[in-house]
């Protein structure tokens, strides 16, 4: 575990000098250490996000039904979408972890990107105040907002749906294999819908290799039907 937190990429990534270092280093602590975690954070960022995303979309969108506005909403701030946001920053290289968790795959973790990026948010709501949380999220957010770009949906989830509308077997997935080292693994996935159809991935952690087996049999099934 790396004890100091690296403040010129933190800067980078919030576009501000922090004031309050510890609520940044608070975000950016796994459970995995055994010390104080980003788990309080997390909670405070995941509403700001959520407030400053429906402020926008009712700014936004005038004519949008409150039904309308709660599904983009959902997408906006879901943890596919917040995960892909914190991958782009590069987050979780700043993220410490345990030795356990970083052996597992941590940093490759969909759900710890996720929860980072919320954690980071809610320092940042504390340390700067909301004008500045806002100007970070829709620094980020501003284009899936307007619709100019879609939120991204996680593979797993489009496979899942992809096999619910069409009447399947929900997908199944299973370990192949796990090789290398603790400190180094490859975890092989394997990911089916019945008989239908099979694909493999490998990742360094369960979940990324789920992750990559999702898509690659998400993209043969839309290959054979399109």
């Amino acid at each position: 575990m790396t004890d100091k937190l690296d403040t010129g990429a933190l800067a980078d990534i919030i576009g501000d000098t922090p004031d309050d270092l510890a609520l940044y280093d608070l975000a950016l602590t796994h459970g995995s250490t055994g010390r104080a975690d980003y788990q309080r954070l997390e909670f405070l960022g995941d509403r700001v996000l959520g407030l400053v995303i429906a402020s926008e979309l009712y700014t936004r969108f005038p004519n949008a039904s409150e039904g309308e506005m709660s599904s983009r909403l959902h997408v906006l701030a879901s943890g596919a979408t917040c995960a892909t946001v914190a991958q782009r920053l590069n987050l979780t290289g700043l993220i410490r972890f345990g030795a356990q968790a970083r052996n597992d795959g941590g940093r490759y973790s969909d759900n710890i990107a996720a929860d980072a990026i919320e954690a980071l948010i809610g320092a940042l709501y504390l340390d700067k105040g909301i004008d500045k949380a806002r100007t970070f999220i829709l620094a980020h957010w501003h284009e899936m907002i307007d619709g100019q770009a879609a939120a991204p949906k996680h593979p797993k989830a489009a496979l899942q749906e992809w096999a619910l509308a069409r009447g399947r077997r929900p997908p199944e997935y299973e370990i192949v294999a796990r090789e290398g080292p603790d400190h180094a693994p490859r975890f092989r996935v394997a990911v089916s819908i019945g008989k239908l159809a099979r694909a493999e991935a490998e990742g360094a952690s369960k979940q990324a290799a789920e992750k990559a087996a999702a898509a690659a049999l998400l993209a043969e099934l839309e290959g054979q039907t399109a």
